[in-house]
């Protein structure tokens, strides 16, 4: 039985939502799962937990830079563990840009950070307009008429593959 730490970075709560259901997962495989948010866990000791899982969303092209602060300030600890690292945006909802290789915000990703986790996942996202604030929606209904997405501002989209989520969550319960 390991004890795995999952750790998030959410704006809207998508990506808590996708990291409670890795937890079930992993939690069915008989592991302890803890789970908090980045800057939750900024003063954690990692070096109790036997792998480490940070998911972190896409806000306007990015992702948050405490996803990055974190890293920095544990990358040895992270390196020294098995680890996986995931991305949850709505470019990914389109197949040609949902894998790890090429979606751009893991690219991105990859490129920005020190840390290069071992397994990689991307997720597509979320599109719920009416819990938008009214800049962000529209910047985001603009963003989706230029990527050929949902604009409609009483859109709620889920683009979430869970049986992906699921299958990731068991790659986490065998990594070494």
């Amino acid at each position: 039985m390991a004890n795995i730490l999952i750790l998030y970075s959410t704006v809207d709560g998508h990506t808590r939502k996708i990291c409670q259901r890795l937890q079930q997962v992993i939690e069915q495989q008989a592991h302890r799962v803890k789970l908090a948010s980045v800057i939750e866990a900024a003063e954690a000791d990692l070096k109790s937990f036997d792998k480490i899982v940070i998911g972190a969303s896409i806000r306007y092209g990015k992702h948050r830079p405490e996803v990055f602060e974190f890293a920095e300030r544990n990358r040895l600890v992270l390196d020294s563990k098995p680890n996986a690292f995931f991305t949850v945006n709505v470019v990914a909802r389109k197949p040609e840009k949902s894998r790890p290789e090429t979606n751009p915000y893991m690219k991105k990703f990859r490129e920005k950070s020190a840390w290069q986790p071992k397994e990689l996942a991307v997720f597509a996202g979320k599109i719920d307009y009416q819990n938008y604030r009214f800049w962000d929606r529209q910047i985001i209904r603009f963003i989706m008429w230029i990527t050929k997405g949902p604009t409609d501002p009483n859109t709620v989209a889920e683009f979430t593959n869970w049986e992906e989520v699921e299958a990731f969550g068991q790659r986490v319960c065998v990594m070494k």
